[in-house]
């Protein structure tokens, strides 16, 4: 682990909580409030919220794992972009179609939340390349 990489780590962590809690908090709050009897109440959920860090944690040590292991000699915004596309089809398109099979949720939620998740792993995965850009001209 090197510099790059620990601060890229910390952004990623710090862009994600806080983009989940502007997607899951507050954008779908009302969506998931229809659905007391599926959710947890938010009493037990705040309970767990350390649950929530780790989870946070190891996402975003992995996305920028992933990432450093895979940059190019391209640029940083092409990269991005195609990085968040893949790992938004690669973990929140299929994670929501299956909880959809598996958990009576309605279609118009599970839309919501794989356009807005998607559109947020898009952005981590422009601030992880950007983090990642060289810092000499090539």
């Amino acid at each position: 682990m090197n510099k790059k990489f620990l601060i890229a780590w910390g952004a990623i962590f710090i862009a994600w909580m806080a983009g989940n809690f502007v997607v899951h908090g507050l954008l779908l709050h009302d969506d998931y409030a229809k659905l007391a009897g599926l959710m947890r109440p938010d009493a037990e959920a705040q309970h767990l919220f350390p649950l929530m860090l780790l989870a946070h944690v190891t996402l975003a040590a992995a996305f920028v794992w992933i990432y450093a292991r895979g940059v190019e000699a391209k640029p940083w915004l092409q990269q991005g972009l195609r990085f968040g596309v893949a790992v938004a089809l690669l973990t929140v398109v299929p994670t929501y179609l299956i909880y959809y099979v598996i958990q009576p949720m309605p279609g118009l939620l599970v839309i919501k939340q794989i356009v807005l998740d998607g559109i947020l792993i898009v952005i981590l995965g422009l601030i992880a390349a950007y983090l990642h850009r060289p810092t000499t001209p090539t």
